[in-house]
């Protein structure tokens, strides 16, 4: 049966294509565990993940995305996780600190990205993982604690963007990262909507979400397990895991478009559709530019 949303929900969704950053998992696999869902001892088939990963790209092609590439480093088989390379906001590139040494020479790579394609590049003081931690919601940081970033990074960010970064504390090791428990459905201030599973966060975090989204779409702990969580939302269309079934219904009652996509392989190292994707935000042209 085809769910369709009232046409005043389904109104308010508009569709913003993205500039994203991706990086092609040429050399993908799993040869160390720094979260539970990586297990070296289990094979990993490197021609899938890159198929896989393909079709994601082809479905941000489908929706009109701007998609550049950054070139993969031979050593670094988790590099294809783009979204945990930095934080790109108002044109300004805030890099990662890896917690763990293995990803740490990724964070160099990505910031010499970044610098050439014209961003301006704060180099992190602080631990964090880029947009795996945090995301941007209106006009309000939110970032993950608990596993990879430190909240002394989000006092960090909140100098250098001059934003609101409110810190959310995840309790459970299978939901790492933030972009992993939280879906971003809507991100234009004024129309923020989100999708999160409340069993990932600690008391006072879920309270916060509470408050500022009591709208927000609460997503079962199937869906979860399968990183339908992990999605890539343009405001309208939304891009999960394939096997998130349930979700993809709740989303076309609250009227959006869900496209469903298999990357089952990346799953093996703990990623999905979003930790694929590094949203890149140019600075808004002032009036005075536009003249």
């Amino acid at each position: 049966m085809t769910i369709t949303a009232p046409a005043s929900i389904r109104a308010q969704r508009v569709a913003t294509p993205r500039t994203v950053l991706m990086c092609r998992p040429s050399h993908f696999t799993v040869s160390y565990s720094i979260n539970p869902w990586m297990k070296p001892e289990d094979p990993t088939d490197t021609a899938r993940a890159l198929s896989q990963w393909a079709e994601l790209r082809r479905a941000f092609e489908r929706l009109s995305f701007t998609i550049e590439e950054i070139e993969p480093g031979e050593d670094l088989p988790d590099m294809v996780f783009a979204a945990n390379g930095g934080l790109v906001v108002d044109g300004t590139a805030y890099t990662a600190k890896f917690t763990h040494p293995e990803r740490a020479p990724e964070a160099g790579l990505y910031a010499e990205w970044f610098a050439r394609a014209g961003y301006d590049v704060v180099e992190a003081v602080e631990t964090n993982e880029g947009e795996g931690d945090i995301l941007l919601i209106g006009d309000t940081l939110f970032a993950g604690t608990g596993f990879r970033t430190d909240t002394a990074s989000h006092r960090e960010m909140a100098e250098l963007f001059g934003r609101e970064v409110v810190s959310l504390r995840l309790v459970r090791p299978d939901f790492y990262h933030l972009d992993t428990a939280l879906a971003v459905l809507d991100d234009r201030p004024g129309h923020e909507h989100i999708a999160y599973l409340p069993s990932a966060f600690d008391d006072a975090s879920r309270a916060e979400l509470e408050r500022r989204f009591p709208d927000a779409i609460l997503v079962d702990e199937h869906d979860a397990s399968v990183f339908g969580l992990n999605a890539v939302s343009d405001g309208l269309h939304v891009i999960t895991a394939a096997r998130a079934t349930a979700f993809q219904h709740q989303l076309r009652e609250a009227g959006y478009e869900p496209i469903g996509v298999d990357l089952t392989e990346l799953l093996l190292a703990g990623g999905g559709a979003k930790c694929c994707t590094l949203v890149l935000r140019t600075r808004p042209t002032t009036p005075e530019e536009a003249r």
